[in-house]
This record gives C-alpha cells, sequence and structure tokens, in this order.
C-alpha cells in the first residue's frame, strides 16, 4: 500500500491492535442498537432512545461485526489522491485513529464537552477522523468548505464562539489573517507536513496519543454539528443539529434512496463543508457498514473521474447534476465501470434530457433528490418507483411532504405553493434543532403545522414533487444552451425578475443576441406557465461552479444584487 507523505505517521498508527469494545448504555442497559432499531426509529416504530453517540452505537458496533465476521472484508474508508497513493481503514482501524484523535482534542487541545470545533479541511482522511473524534468527546464539529474567504470564516468563528479550528494547509493562510479578531478561539490544529508557530500538528500529536478512550454518553437530543446555511438576504445562519438528528436521521436516505448494503463501496462527490457530505460520505454508508470512497481531486477533472469510476469497483455514484452534465459530453461506452449499478443526483435540479444521455451511454439510472440543510433529504426518486421527468420524487417515509398556501392550508394537485413537510403530531427528529442565536429565523420556518423549506413547487396528480427549477429545465430543452443558471435580479419596476445566465453550445455562439434571447424567452413560455420566463438573459462563457462541479447560483445571484 502506498501511502501519501503527508500520512506517513500513520503507517505505525494503522497496524496497532484497536484495544477492547466500548458498549454504549442505551436506557442503562448494555445492548447495542441494530440497524433494524434506527430503521424503525426513523419509520416512528420505535421511540429515539434517550442516549445515543454515533461512534459507539454505530462505528464500534460496526468494528466488532468485523472480528466475528459478520461484515464483509471491504475497509471502511477508501481513500485516493490520483497519484497512485491511497489509505483503506477498517472499522477498526478508524476506531482506533478516531480513539488517539479524541484524545488530541481532549488532552492535547484543551476542549471539553461542548466545545465548538471549526473543521476547514478538503476530503483528505482526517476530515472522518476529527469528526468521529468530536462525536466520541461531544464536540461539536462545524464543517466549513475550503473555499471560504477570510471573511466568511471570520464570520463563522465569531457567530460561532468556536474555541479551536482545524485547518489545511490552503487556508491556513486565510484563518491567520483574522485570528487577532476571534476571541474564543483557544486552539489551532493544522493538517499540514510544515510547522507554523502557534500551530499544533495533528499528525505529531496523533503519532504520540493513546488509543485508550471511551466514547461519552451523548443525549439524543444532544448538539453535534452546527451547519452554516444562508438565504437570498442576511448572514449565514447556523443550523444546530442533533447527535439523532444526524446520526439516525438518514437511515431511511441510505435504504430508499442511497440503496446501501454493507457490500457496497460508495463515492460521493459532495463538498466537505455542505450536509450532503455528512449524509452521503459519512452517516449513511457507516449506518449500513458500507465502504465511503474518496478521492482527493482539488479541480473537477471529468477524464480523471472517469478513469477513477473504471479503475474502482465503486457500486454507488452521487454527484452534483453538474458533473453528469459534464460526463455526458464525453464518450461513455469507451469506459467499463466494473461494479457500478445505482447513481444519484442532488443538490441542484437534474435536466430531464442528462438524465436520457447518462440511461443511454451507461444503461443506469439517475435518481434526483430534493433537500435542504435543515432537513436533510425529504424527497427522492427511489429505485423500483417509476421516474418521472423533470420531478424530485416523492417524499421519502416517514416526511409527509405537502404543497401549502400562504395560510397553512394544503393545496390540491397541480397548484404551485410552498414545499413543506408536516409537524403534527410529533415535530420528527430528523429536522435541525434551531438556527442557532436566532429565534426569529427559527419561528419563521414554522406556519401552521408545517416546517416551511422555503422552496416552492407543486405535486402532480401520482404525488411528484416539481421541483423550483422549470425554468431552467424549459431552457436546457433547446438546442442553443449547453448550461443554465436561474436566480432572482433587481428590477426597477417590479423590485426582482428572473434572470438566466446560459451557457451556448457551440454553433450558437455567433447568433445575433437580439434574436435569440427572444427565441429563448418564447421557449420558456410555451414549456411552461408563460409568466416565468426569464425577463433577462445574459450569455457567459461559463458559470462559477464548486469544487465538485456545483453551480454556484449565490455567487450568481449576490453579483446581481450587488453584495460582490
Amino acid at each position: 500500500m502506498k501511502i501519501f507523505s503527508c500520512y506517513q505517521v500513520f503507517r505505525s498508527i494503522w497496524l496497532t491492535r484497536p484495544p477492547g469494545r466500548f458498549f454504549h448504555k442505551v436506557h442503562g442497559l448494555c445492548a447495542p442498537l441494530t440497524l433494524a432499531d434506527f430503521e424503525a426509529i426513523t419509520l416512528c416504530e420505535k421511540p429515539v432512545p434517550k442516549k445515543f453517540n454515533f461512534a459507539g452505537d454505530v462505528l464500534d458496533q460496526w468494528s466488532q461485526k468485523e472480528k466475528t465476521g459478520e461484515r464483509p472484508a471491504n475497509p471502511a474508508l477508501w481513500w485516493v489522491n490520483g497519484k497512485g497513493d491511497e489509505v483503506k481503514w477498517s472499522f477498526g482501524e478508524l476506531g482506533s485513529l478516531s480513539r488517539k484523535a479524541a484524545n488530541v482534542l481532549t488532552k492535547s487541545c484543551g476542549l471539553e464537552r461542548g466545545d465548538r470545533v471549526a473543521v476547514i479541511l478538503p476530503r483528505v482522511p482526517e476530515w472522518w477522523l476529527v469528526n468521529v473524534a468530536c462525536m466520541r468527546t461531544g464536540l461539536v464539529f462545524i464543517p466549513g468548505t475550503t473555499l471560504l474567504t477570510a471573511k466568511d470564516i471570520l464570520y463563522r468563528l465569531q457567530a460561532s464562539k468556536a474555541k479551536c479550528v482545524v485547518a489545511s494547509e490552503e487556508v491556513i493562510p486565510a484563518v491567520e489573517s483574522i485570528v487577532s479578531e476571534c476571541p474564543h478561539l483557544k486552539t489551532k490544529l493544522q493538517v499540514s507536513p510544515r510547522s507554523r508557530q502557534g500551530w499544533l500538528s495533528l499528525q505529531e500529536l496523533l503519532q504520540a496519543a493513546s488509543e485508550e478512550h471511551s466514547c461519552v454518553e451523548t443525549a439524543s437530543q444532544e448538539p453535534m454539528a452546527i451547519y452554516f446555511t444562508s438565504g437570498t438576504t442576511g448572514s449565514p445562519k447556523m443550523a444546530l443539529h442533533s447527535q439523532s438528528s444526524l446520526g439516525i436521521g438518514y437511515t431511511i436516505s441510505g435504504r430508499y434512496w442511497l440503496d446501501l448494503k454493507s457490500s457496497d463501496i460508495i463515492w460521493n462527490m459532495s463538498d466537505t463543508g455542505w450536509l450532503k457530505a455528512a449524509i452521503g460520505s459519512l452517516f449513511a454508508p457507516w449506518l449500513y457498514g458500507a465502504c465511503i470512497f474518496a478521492h482527493h481531486m482539488i479541480q473537477f477533472d471529468a477524464d480523471a473521474f472517469l478513469d477513477t469510476l473504471s479503475t474502482y469497483p465503486i457500486t454507488t455514484l452521487c454527484c452534483a447534476p453538474t458533473v453528469y452534465r459534464m460526463l455526458v459530453q464525453k464518450d461513455l461506452k469507451r469506459y467499463k465501470f466494473k461494479k457500478l449499478h445505482h447513481c444519484m443526483a442532488g443538490g441542484e435540479p437534474l435536466n430531464p434530457e442528462v438524465g436520457e444521455q447518462w440511461k443511454t451511454q451507461t444503461g443506469l439510472e439517475l435518481y434526483e433528490s430534493y433537500g435542504q440543510t435543515e432537513s436533510g433529504v425529504i424527497c427522492a426518486n427511489r429505485r423500483g418507483q417509476k421516474i418521472k421527468p423533470g420531478s424530485m420524487g416523492k417524499g421519502l417515509p416517514p416526511h409527509d411532504v405537502q404543497i401549502i398556501d400562504e395560510n397553512g392550508d394544503t393545496l390540491p394537485p397541480g397548484k404551485e405553493g410552498e414545499i413543506a413537510i408536516r409537524l403534527t403530531p410529533t415535530r420528527p427528529f430528523y429536522l435541525f434543532s434551531k438556527y442557532e442565536d436566532n429565534p426569529e429565523k427559527t419561528a419563521a420556518t414554522m406556519r401552521g403545522n408545517f416546517y416551511l423549506t422555503g422552496d416552492r413547487g407543486r405535486m402532480d396528480s401520482d404525488g411528484y414533487r416539481i421541483g423550483p427549477f422549470e425554468v431552467e429545465n424549459a431552457l436546457m430543452e433547446h438546442p442553443a444552451v449547453v448550461e443554465t443558471a436561474v436566480v432572482s435580479s433587481p428590477d426597477p419596476v417590479r423590485g426582482e425578475v428572473v434572470k438566466a445566465f446560459v451557457v451556448l453550445s457551440a454553433s450558437f455562439k455567433s447568433s445575433n443576441p437580439e434574436k435569440l434571447i427572444p427565441e429563448l424567452q418564447a421557449h420558456v413560455k410555451e414549456s411552461t406557465a408563460p409568466y416565468k420566463y426569464p425577463r433577462k438573459v445574459e450569455f457567459v462563457e461559463q458559470l462559477p461552479k464548486t469544487v465538485t462541479g456545483k453551480i454556484k447560483r449565490n455567487v450568481l445571484r449576490d453579483r446581481e444584487w450587488g453584495r460582490i
């Protein structure tokens, strides 16, 4: 096994024998929870336990099953960097290393249960280690993408009152530039081969740390993580999630959308700063004992992606629709995907023609989902169900997803309204707990008996939910359009209007904009409700995207409204 130089310190750690099994007490009994228990809890067939800890109740149980041969020999984590280097951890090795990391956080860093830790790391093994170590110690982790600016990091550290930041090489300079303005920050932990004054080295501390650590008994509703989420206006909000909302709540996503088994190897391309990484690259796969595959791809490269997908025995793939749009432009029939049998799209709307092209070239369906930071996956196209192009699927159990009006009343099929989740008779435990330090915004998410997602849509007669992306889907049907993103734009008369940013196909790049824009607008009017057409259209060479290929609509929106 080759090991990336940054991880040489782990060579002597991986082969150490994990300590004896730690049972996590449930209702005062040493009775481990099972996957069947988690599924029953999520389906409201069993109550949420008073105590729950993902590291103790899930990961340590899989470690035990490895010892008894009840789990296949797949690794728990399989990491590569595209340069021939790789890391493979079993659940036993993950347990041993995460206990070491737990001791680093509590002893070397002096952190205590309930303290907050900002984790700004790319897809490197330490991201998983630190997150699991936070669970073992009752620390609250705050994931952040490495694309954050110094201003972004400053806001997050000040708002969260984080006492520790764990950062990688690419964001350390940004942290250093603002750290003097963060009075609550006590410890800086770096993931880097270089030494830095004022920073502790995670690798060095791990090497010296003890493997002996007892997982804390956290309450199910005790805070586990904070995700910063922003709407169209105002500063990002702190969405607080509990031990159970993340640790148990994604069981059903794992079963009905990701369709996972312990023999599966899932590759989820989501950035580590977003909740979709928590769903597809941590909680759901490990609830089912599946292997998480990760590629440290700094910038998305379609050729490298396809080579990876055809080289490794990946069974399950989850990407942003933009990634699939890039991939279908390649000759996919040249590649043989050894084990791939289930593909999903999420994070932004999937244009129907992309799904059709993917199926034509690979023989595999694309299963779309809809969700958000506060709730996780709400609706999805499930295996075994008919896929309706342009639909984001049906509500996943036990979500009672409805379309409601301004009075909180449910609307009949075909009527557009707000996408909402019923809160009665009991508020679903898988929803976020609250917006930390913002009771007004928290209260604004409720209307009558419903939780408001903030998005609009409609339901057809078969119960499929149609998302709020009809304009983009309509534009993508026109041969002139390769990619598009639709956002709101200020207007002196109407206040705001719909604007479409469009990347043209090669054969239309020389077209007269004065003729093509009305043609595109007319096409949208014919394809959907006429009033939804984009009153503004701007042709661009490319759209801003994240490292995982997701279109950054917030950047376009902010640019329109003068915030950038």
